[in-house]
C-alpha cells in the first residue's frame, strides 16, 4: 500500500528528496508567513502547545504549508501520523488506516493523526468512511484543500471539523524561503549561489513554495557550481524544463484551448496528453466535463449525436466519483470524441438563426401555427389552415413554418459527413429546393 505511511518525524535527508522536501520546517517557528494561524498567541499554536487539536480542514492556495502545518502537528505532538492522497486512495484505504488506528497504542487525550492531501477530491463515499472514526476519536482528520471546503466536503464531515484558511504567501515570505534555502540546504550551500534578481522566481511561482524552490533547485542544477540569478536565467530554463500550469492564469486557457482544438482536430492523441497536462495541474474534473459537453454539440453535433449522451454521461460520472477514477472515464470520452466525425453545422445554424433575429427583430407568428386556446382567438385566425403533419402521407406537410419576411431562408445546412448526409436526402426529399439542401 505504497500510498498510505505511518511516522512520527520527518523522513532523513537524502540526496533524491526535493529541496521542498529537504528543508521542509518543523517547528511553527519555521513556517513561512500563516501568522495568523502560527503566530504567538494564535489559535491553532495555542491548540498544539495544549496537545490537543480538534479535526480540521487547511483551505488554501497550493504551496501555503498546507502538508507542513499538518507535518508539524505530528511531529509536535508525537503520535502516529498517517497520510493519504485524494488523488490516489480509495474507501478500501481509508477503511484500513482507520483499522490500524484502532490496533495503533495511545497516550492519554491522543489519537492517530490522518492526513488527506487534496480531500475536495474525494467522492462522498470516500467522506463518508470517515465520519464514524472522526465521531468516535479515532483519528484526528487533518484535510488539505485549494477549493472551498463547503462546497467540496460533505456537511456532515465539515461539521466535524475547524476550517483554517491559509493565505498566499507574500514577497517577503519567498524571499525569506530563498535565503533560508541557500543558506540551509546541504546541497545548496556547497554551491556559490548569488540572488542577483528574484523577481522571476518569484512571479512564476505565484505564491507557491514548493513550485519556488523547485524552480530555484532546477536553476542551481543547471548553472554549475557558481551560480548567479538573474531573471533571464530563469525564464530561460523555466521554459525549457518545467510545465506550468496556472488554474486561473494565461497557461490554463492555453492549455484547455490546446485540448479542445486536439480533440475538434481529430486527434486523440494530443487531446489525451492535453487531458493529462489539466489533470496533473489540478484541474477542476467538473471543468473538464463541461467542456466535453459543450464540444460535442460544437464540433461532432449531428454528425454523431451520440457524442453528446458521452459527454453528458461523463459529466454526470465524473461528478460522482471525482480523481483519481474520473481519469478513465474523461479519457475514454476524450478519445471518443476525438475520433468521432466532425460537423459544426448546428452551430453554425443557431448563430445564423441569432443573426437573423437580430436584424429582423420580433417578426409575426404565422396566423396558422399560433396557438388557439380561446374563441375570439379561432375568430382572429389564429391556428386557421394549420396542417397537423401526422395527418398526412410520411407524417409531413410542406406549409410554412417561418414568418413571411423569412421564407425560404436556410439557417442549418447539413455537414460533409455521413450522418449528415442521410439528413441532407432526408430534407431534401421531403422540401424538395425549397431550402436547396
Amino acid at each position: 500500500m505504497n500510498q498510505l505511511h505511518s511516522f512520527c518525524c520527518l523522513s532523513p535527508l537524502t540526496f533524491m528528496t526535493p529541496l521542498a522536501e529537504r528543508i521542509r520546517p518543523q517547528t511553527l517557528d519555521e513556517l513561512a508567513g500563516q501568522q495568523h494561524l502560527a503566530g504567538k498567541g494564535s489559535i491553532l499554536r495555542k491548540a498544539i502547545e495544549l496537545g490537543h487539536i480538534p479535526s480540521m480542514i487547511l483551505w488554501g492556495p497550493p504551496g501555503t504549508g498546507k502538508t507542513t502545518i499538518a507535518n508539524i502537528i505530528a511531529n509536535s505532538l508525537k503520535v502516529p501520523f498517517f497520510t493519504l492522497s485524494a488523488i490516489s486512495a480509495g474507501v478500501k484505504d481509508v477503511r484500513e488506516v482507520i483499522e490500524q488506528a484502532k490496533t495503533t497504542p495511545m497516550g492519554a487525550g491522543a489519537s492517530c493523526i490522518l492526513f488527506i492531501d487534496e480531500i475536495h477530491r474525494f467522492n462522498k463515499g470516500q467522506q463518508d468512511a470517515l465520519l464514524g472514526a472522526v465521531e468516535k476519536g479515532i483519528i484526528t482528520l487533518i484535510g488539505a484543500t485549494t477549493e472551498n471546503p463547503s462546497f467540496e466536503v460533505n456537511s456532515a464531515l465539515l461539521s466535524r471539523c475547524q476550517v483554517y484558511i491559509l493565505k498566499a504567501l507574500e514577497e517577503k515570505d519567498l524571499l525569506q524561503l530563498l535565503q533560508t534555502a541557500t543558506r540551509k540546504d546541504e546541497i545548496l550551500k556547497k554551491k556559490k549561489i548569488e540572488l542577483k534578481e528574484t523577481a522571476a522566481l518569484i512571479n512564476i511561482s505565484g505564491g507557491d513554495a514548493r513550485k519556488l524552490l523547485n524552480l530555484l533547485e532546477i536553476v542551481a542544477e543547471a548553472s554549475g557550481n557558481n551560480v548567479v540569478i538573474t531573471d533571464d536565467t530563469v525564464m530561460d530554463i523555466a521554459q525549457k524544463k518545467i510545465a506550468l500550469y496556472d488554474k486561473s492564469g494565461e497557461q490554463h486557457y492555453d492549455i484547455i484551448s490546446a485540448f479542445i482544438k486536439s480533440i475538434r482536430g481529430s486527434d486523440p492523441n494530443a487531446a489525451v496528453y492535453w487531458l493529462a497536462r489539466m489533470i496533473e495541474g489540478g484541474e477542476d474534473v467538473k471543468f473538464i466535463a463541461r467542456r466535453l459537453v459543450i464540444l460535442a454539440s460544437e464540433d461532432i453535433g449531428n454528425a454523431n449525436p451520440t457524442a453528446l449522451v458521452m459527454a453528458n454521461a461523463t459529466f454526470d460520472a465524473v461528478h460522482k466519483i471525482g480523481y483519481p477514477e474520473s481519469s478513465l472515464i474523461l479519457s475514454q470520452c476524450v478519445i471518443y470524441l476525438a475520433s468521432s466525425a466532425k460537423s459544426n453545422a448546428a452551430t453554425v445554424a443557431i448563430g445564423n438563426a441569432m443573426n437573423a433575429v437580430r436584424q429582423h427583430g420580433d417578426l409575426s407568428v404565422p396566423l396558422h401555427i399560433r396557438n388557439a386556446p380561446t374563441k375570439l382567438m379561432k375568430n382572429l385566425g389564429y391556428g386557421k389552415n394549420y396542417e397537423y403533419s401526422h395527418s398526412y402521407e410520411n407524417n409531413f406537410s410542406p406549409q410554412e413554418y417561418l414568418p413571411g419576411e423569412l421564407a425560404g431562408t436556410k439557417f442549418y445546412d447539413p455537414g460533409q459527413n455521413a450522418r449528415e448526409d442521410e439528413l441532407r436526402k432526408f430534407l431534401k426529399t421531403l422540401w424538395k429546393n425549397k431550402y436547396n439542401y
